[in-house]
């Protein structure tokens, strides 16, 4: 793939699927979502190259920064394994007073306590994506999916319920 073809596709994903870095950063890195999103987008720039066509974009999308972010949160972890920990930073409203932004805030609270396969699971589900495409892009079956993705919400229901 030329330096062009590559520019060209990598432009034409960031305006098809913006969003999928940006939900993504602010799942795994409520307090500082903006240097993760950073640090997604120049994976997904040096993986260009090795994308094959085999899978959807989207699904290429998916993994790079599911995995960046999985990296990002291992290397977090031992930045500050000998720091005392801190609780996680609220996630701020997008417009304050706006009701669906309040329930969004609170719905992004709970999914920052899920366990991280419970998060990528319930991201997935939350962008609509099919159960065989899910399973695609983390390698579990679309049966394996369906369990978890039943445990995940109702320990999501239980989260969201606890926060004011």
């Amino acid at each position: 793939m030329t330096s062009s073809a590559q520019e060209t596709l990598f432009r034409e994903w960031l305006a098809a699927h913006a969003g999928i870095p940006r939900k993504i950063s602010r799942a795994y890195a409520p307090g500082d979502h903006d240097d993760l999103h950073q640090a997604m987008l120049v994976q997904l720039w040096r993986s260009l190259p090795r994308f094959n066509g085999h899978c959807a974009a989207t699904t290429w999308i998916y993994r790079v920064c599911l995995n960046t972010a999985l990296t990002w949160r291992r290397d977090e972890a031992r930045r500050t394994r000998w720091l005392a920990p801190e609780p996680a930073p609220d996630v701020p409203a997008t417009s304050p007073g706006d009701e669906n932004s309040e329930r969004i805030a609170r719905l992004y609270a709970a999914i920052h306590q899920l366990p991280p396969a419970d998060r990528t699971l319930v991201l997935l589900l939350l962008d609509q994506l099919p159960y065989a495409e899910i399973a695609e892009i983390t390698g579990l079956t679309p049966n394996a999916v369906g369990a978890r993705l039943t445990r995940a919400r109702a320990r999501l229901a239980q989260l969201i319920a606890q926060i004011p």
